[in-house]
This record gives structure tokens, C-alpha cells and sequence, in this order.
């Protein structure tokens, strides 16, 4: 990075940051603080929703990830259109008439106090989670690329969200999503299209699409019904709604988005502004990671994308080894290319494109057995690094090759987006704190000044937390995967509870307090054991684990009881 890249970066933080300080100054009350005084239009809310879901990490690590395995990934999202759906006919229109600052207040009107505690309690353990790796994620992936002193780099991007976060509260969180989701398209479209600009001296789009194709990258659809599978057309409609179901329906980071609108139809169009086009937002930022690597069929690849680790292999008695497979692989490399070369020529009989693609097909795993090979010798060189580089091949590519000025821009991007949705997250924990747990416990007769300032203090120290979260935490094997891993361990629970509420309306509240608590335990441990290799299951399927066993066990634990509760 250059002076021009330094400028157009810290231009862009600094703007966003002061514009949403000075937008929302002035507020006296809790309400306007936590919910933006019911003021938001659905254009404001549907982009504020779009850009908490759309963390750092998907800007990162999604490219990667269809590097690394195509475009099967997007089927994560097949069901979150329908759950929108569920949650703007039925969560919305509830939250509205009881008039809650947080999800977890209805569920003491509906059950009793120790459930609104165990929700809101769940709540906080998983998005506390999840705001540091929020932060940490795009941190330790910059820095190494950088090289910037990792800490002072979660720093950074700490500082500045809870500068406007603690100022302006949820209208500030909303306002500035705005400007961070503008800087995040555009950014995603420039790098794209220069993209698809350098492959152009080689072959048209069309051509890229069909070598991509023929590597198997475009496999959108995997129609196979398998629950080892981790992404599938099944998993992705059943494991996906229920996590989506969860995730805007109960997680107070997507509740206080909504519930900030000024009636129930603006928040609901804002739903459905997400509902239309986050699949064709992820399908794009995927189909980029898919170019990228058709991009790197004719530039040279590293052989490994993470220089830290590449660097600790040169430094070590592995070098030779690393240096002759190095060279092995810039052969397979150029046989990738030649044969890549020959389909994209055209005016191909079809038996010649039939050899060049096997040509192409066989050269190219013998890149990847190349690049294991690889990782093996760094695994020797240092048995605590981690091998999965595929966070660092889009950052790779945006440090190497795009101008100066774009890579500001980009740069910008991950930082807009590791800001937006820590913003989010850190606003709905300090409600949740501050409304479920300090204003109902400890102090209840406080005045709008009192919860006012409370709840910026509480902002402020879950600001902290995080920071220090992201400065302790280790490094995961795929960033995008390991956010959904968390939540889906989570959700599934919590989301059962809700859906007892609303149509389980006999069940009281000591049969779901104790299902939850069961089930919430028995997900935790059917993951550590696939973890262990015990045996495999999607983690998307955790979610439909933990709603259906919290509400068959309300259910038992109900009848066994003898009392039903009748609830309007």
C-alpha cells in the first residue's frame, strides 16, 4: 500500500465514523438510543440488516471459499427468503404490539422471568462470541498481508466502531450502515470487473465459465440427500430457514434493526429488501472468488497464499524441500495454463476439447495434491500453524495486482464491513444487557437519563470485551464457516423457544426452560463429538436439532406436568 491506498482507506473510516457521530447526536432517552425512535424507513432498514449479516468475514473468506470448493456454498442461503417471510408475518407484528425493546422480553410475557433470562442469556454468549471473531477475523488476515502489528490493528477497527456505536446507538449503527454498504459494493464491483478485465487477455467471461465449469466450480446444486454432506440443496432449505428463522427472528443484532422502523410495514419491506437479493449478493461474491481462481490459471499462484507461514517454512531445515516442490508445482502450473489456453482458443473438434480438458482437469489436481504436499511441510516446519490459506487468496490477489487507490478501497471494504456488523452486534448487547438483565434486576425506577447512560457504559464495555476477545483468540481453519458453526450451535435452541411461544400456546414456561437447557447441552456435545470424528452431520443441522428437541421435549416435559396453560 501507498500514500494514495493510506488515503482513500482511513478517508473513508473517518467519514463514516464522524458522519455517523455528528447525524445522531442529541439523543436524551433509551428509546431514541436503542431504537432510533421509531424512525427508520424499510430503504434504511433493509440495507442496516444486510450489512450486519454481511460481516468482514464474507468479504474475506466467502472468495476463498469458492476458491477452494466452488459455488456449492451459496446453498447456505437457499432458505433464508422463506424465513424472512415467517419472521415479517409473524415475529414482526408481536414485537410491534407489545412494545419490546429486545426479543426476550416477550418471553417473559409469555412464559415467565427464568426464560426471558436463559434466551437472553444465550443471546449474549453467542453474539459475545461472535463480535470478537467479528473483529479478529479481518484483523489477523490484514496484518499478515500487511504486515501491521496485528494488535494495533484490532485496535483500530475496535476504536472506531465504539466511537460512533457508544455516540448515536442504534440510529447511529443504522445511518452508517448505509455508507459502509455504498463502500462495500462498489469496492466488490470494482475488483471484480478488474478481474474479469486481466482474464479478458486470455479468454471472454463466457470462456472463463466454462474452464471454471469444467474444474467443477459452477456446481451450485447438490441435489444428493446426505447429511454428511456440509452443503447441500437439503441442509441448505431445512438447516438454513431454521438458521435464518433464528437468526432475524430471535437474535436481538437483526431484532433491534427492525424494531427501529417507524410502523410494522417498513420493517417488513426492509425484510424483504433482504429476502430479494442475499442471494444474488452471495452468488456474486462467491462467482468472484470463482474468477479469481480462473484469474490465477493464467498469473502465476503462490504456491501457499498465507507468506507468514511460507515464510517460517524458508527459515527452516524444510527449505530445499519447499524450494524443489515450489518448482514442481510452477510446472503443473504451466500445464494448467497451456491446456487452460487451448479450450479458450475455441474452434476446438470436439474430441481435441475432450483431451485438453482432461488436460486441464488432471493438471490442475495435480496443483492442489502439490499444494497439500505443501502444507505438510509447513505442518513439519511448525506443528502450531494453520494450513487453510483459502482467507488469504482474495487479499492476495487485491495486494498484488489492482492499482493503488483500489486497494484503499478494498481495504476500506473489509474494515466498512468488520465495522458494520460489530456496530450491530455490540448495540444489541448492550440493549439486551441493559434492558433484560440491569432494568430488571438491579435497577427499575431509573430515569430515560439514567438507562440512557447505562446503556452507553454497557456499549462501551462489550466494545472492550470484544477487543480483548479478538486480541486473545486463535486462528480458525475458514472464518465464514466458523461464525456459522457458532451460531448454528446456538440458534437452533433459541429459536425453539420462540416457536413454542407462538403456537405451542399451552406450554408454560418450566417445560421450555428446562427442554431448552437439555437440548442446548446435547447440541454442544453432538458437535464436539463430530468434531472428534465420532461420526459427521452438516452443522447447519444443529439448527433443526435444537428447535425440534426443545419443542418435543416442551411438549413431554408438558403432558408429563398434567397442567396445560392456555395462553391468547
Amino acid at each position: 500500500m501507498n500514500t494514495l491506498d493510506l488515503i482513500v482507506l482511513f478517508g473513508t473510516l473517518l467519514f463514516i465514523v464522524f458522519y455517523g457521530v455528528w447525524k445522531t447526536r442529541g439523543q436524551r432517552d433509551i428509546e431514541a438510543y436503542l431504537l432510533g425512535g421509531h424512525s427508520m424507513k424499510w430503504g434504511t432498514i433493509g440495507l442496516s440488516v444486510m450489512a450486519t449479516q454481511a460481516s468482514a468475514i464474507t468479504f474475506i473468506s466467502t472468495p476463498g471459499q469458492a476458491y477452494d470448493s466452488g459455488m456449492g456454498f451459496v446453498q447456505n442461503y437457499f432458505g433464508q427468503p422463506l424465513a424472512l417471510i415467517v419472521v415479517s408475518a409473524v415475529f414482526i407484528p408481536i414485537f410491534y404490539r407489545l412494545k419490546v425493546y429486545t426479543a426476550y422480553e416477550f418471553l417473559e410475557k409469555r412464559f415467565d422471568t427464568k426464560t426471558r433470562f436463559l434466551g437472553a442469556f444465550i443471546f449474549l454468549v453467542q453474539r459475545g462470541l461472535a463480535a470478537g471473531i467479528t473483529i479478529y477475523a479481518p484483523a489477523i488476515i490484514i496484518s499478515s498481508i500487511l504486515r501491521w502489528d496485528l494488535t494495533l490493528t484490532i485496535l483500530c477497527t475496535g476504536v472506531l466502531v465504539i466511537i460512533y456505536t457508544v455516540s448515536g446507538g442504534t440510529k447511529a449503527v443504522s445511518i452508517t450502515q448505509k455508507q459502509q454498504m455504498a463502500v462495500i459494493l462498489a469496492g466488490m464491483f470494482a475488483a471484480f470487473f478488474m478481474i474479469v478485465g486481466y482474464i479478458s487477455d486470455h479468454t471472454t467471461f463466457g470462456g472463463a465459465l466454462e474452464i471454471a465449469g469444467n474444474l467443477g466450480k459452477l456446481e451450485v446444486v447438490n441435489l444428493e440427500f446426505d447429511i454428511t454432506e456440509r452443503y447441500t440443496i437439503w441442509s441448505g432449505l431445512a438447516g438454513g430457514f431454521f438458521l435464518a428463522l433464528a437468526y432475524f427472528g430471535t437474535d436481538q443484532s437483526q431484532v433491534q434493526r427492525y424494531l427501529g422502523g417507524a410502523n410494522v410495514s417498513e420493517s417488513r419491506m426492509g425484510l424483504m429488501f433482504n429476502a430479494i437479493l442475499k442471494i444474488p449478493l452471495q452468488f456474486f461474491i462467491l462467482l468472484t472468488g470463482v474468477m479469481v481462481y480462473v484469474f490465477y490459471i493464467f498469473y502465476q499462484p503462490p504456491m501457499h497464499f498465507k507468506e507468514t507461514s511460507v515464510e517460517v517454512v524458508k527459515n527452516s531445515e524444510y527449505y530445499e524441500a519447499y524450494r524443489d516442490l515450489n518448482h514442481e508445482y510452477a510446472q503443473a502450473v504451466d500445464k494448467r495454463k497451456e491446456a487452460a489456453l487451448k479450450i479458450a482458443a475455441g474452434s476446438l473438434s470436439e474430441y481435441d476439447e475432450k483431451i485438453f480438458t482432461e488436460q486441464l482437469v488432471d493438471a490442475d489436481q495435480e496443483t492442489l495434491a502439490i499444494r497439500e504436499k505443501a502444507k505438510e511441510l509447513i505442518v513439519k516446519a511448525d506443528s502450531s500453524l494453520k494450513t487453510k490459506d483459502s482467507d488469504y487468496v482474495f487479499l492476495t490477489f487485491i495486494i498484488t495486482y489492482l492499482p493503488h487507490g483500489l486497494i484503499g478501497l478494498l481495504i476500506a471494504v473489509i474494515f466498512s464491513a468488520a465495522m458494520s456488523s460489530t456496530s450491530s452486534e455490540l448495540n444489541a448487547l448492550a440493549s439486551t444487557t441493559s434492558v433484560d438483565f440491569y432494568k430488571r434486576i438491579i435497577n427499575q425506577d431509573g430515569s430515560a437519563h439514567h438507562y440512557l447512560n447505562v446503556s452507553k457504559g454497557l456499549t462501551f464495555a462489550w466494545g472492550v470485551l470484544a477487543i480483548l476477545f479478538a486480541i486473545l483468540a486463535k486462528n480458525s481453519e475458514n472464518l465464514i464457516e466458523a461464525v456459522n458453526i457458532i451460531g448454528s450451535i446456538f440458534y437452533g435452541t433459541i429459536l425453539g423457544i420462540f416457536l413454542t411461544a407462538f403456537f405451542l400456546k399451552w406450554i408454560s414456561g418450566t417445560p421450555v426452560f428446562f427442554s431448552a437447557i437439555i437440548t442446548q447441552v446435547a447440541v454442544i456435545i453432538i458437535h464436539f463429538l463430530t468434531e472428534a470424528g465420532y461420526f459427521e452431520l452438516s452443522y447447519l443441522l444443529y439448527n433443526v436439532i435444537g428447535c425440534v428437541g426443545t419443542m418435543i421435549l416442551s411438549i413431554l416435559f408438558q403432558m408429563f406436568n398434567g397442567t396445560k396453560k392456555s395462553v391468547s
